[in-house]
């Protein structure tokens, strides 16, 4: 018995290092801190500088991560390299990108050589968006999770397939919206975005909206409402309500319903979520 609940507790725990974003093995061998002294884990790190613009092009086939080329003279940059800007720099810089982007797929290769924002540094996949390119209704939801962050699209676990089945019941399918989210990598955990995180993002987001040019934009959740519509209510308050915005120069309508993963945990709340798919529904139609 004793061995039957050491193995559960041993279970219990490797769940909980997933759940907090411990879901990768970092070495192939194990290392003994203890035979390291006094000396502080990582004391020996160096955050890696950023490497001189490109003199040297890659093949065309080559992925967006590897496709930094070193210097002369220098040594090859590792394949995921990541260096923090200010926050202020950082901003200008996502500003300056977005702009620049005709295109999502220029959009996505400015994104994937973009190092502002600081999620990209634990996340294994930039996830930009699924569906069509162009779209009359573009859903915005909080974060990728774990399953986002493997595959490399938005919303594509157990939320995501709820997400599937609501569209649906209105008669969409994937390849009649735009589903994204505010911010384009995984948060450590699942935890929900910083305000700074979302901040550096959000130009990125904007020219995303310019480009796709909804005329209903959903928002799913309280924290991609709060970000967008800019506003302090909770989702329970601004749920339903429609919104004009505008983004640069494309106004659509804004409309902030509950997102899929509170469904789950609440399926009581679905209710309200089919009004708000109706009143998206009625929008459409228009």
């Amino acid at each position: 018995m004793t061995g039957d609940r050491n193995q559960a507790e041993l279970a219990a725990l490797l769940g909980w290092y997933c759940d907090m974003g411990a879901d990768d093995a970092t070495g192939d061998a194990p290392i003994n801190w203890l035979e390291r002294g006094e000396a502080a884990p990582g004391g020996d790190f160096v955050l890696p500088r950023l490497a001189p613009p490109a003199t040297v092009p890659l093949p065309a086939t080559a992925p967006p991560q590897a496709r930094r080329s070193a210097a002369p003279g220098q040594p090859a940059a590792s394949p995921r390299p990541f260096a923090g800007l200010l926050p202020d720099a950082a901003l200008m810089g996502a500003r300056t990108a977005a702009s620049a982007a005709q295109s999502l797929a220029e959009l996505a290769d400015t994104l994937a050589h973009f190092d502002g924002c600081s999620l990209k540094a634990t996340a294994k996949n930039l996830c930009f968006y699924r569906g069509a390119s162009t779209s009359r209704l573009m859903l915005i939801g909080e974060a990728p999770g774990r399953d986002e962050d493997l595959e490399g699209r938005p919303f594509v676990g157990r939320a995501g397939q709820l997400l599937d089945k609501m569209l649906a019941a209105i008669g969409l399918g994937e390849a009649d919206v735009h589903i994204t989210n505010i911010v384009y990598w995984r948060p450590p955990g699942n935890r929900t975005p910083t305000p700074q995180e979302a901040q550096v993002c959000r130009p990125f987001l904007e020219r995303q909206i310019e480009l796709v040019a909804p005329k209903v934009v959903a928002l799913l959740g309280g924290a991609a409402a709060k970000h967008v519509l800019d506003v302090a209510e909770g989702i329970m308050r601004i749920r339903g309500k429609q919104r004009a915005i505008v983004i640069g120069a494309h106004a659509a309508t804004a409309i902030a319903t509950l997102h899929p993963a509170y469904l789950l945990r609440t399926p009581a709340a679905k209710r309200l979520a089919w009004r708000d798919l109706l009143a998206i529904k009625a929008l459409l139609v228009d």
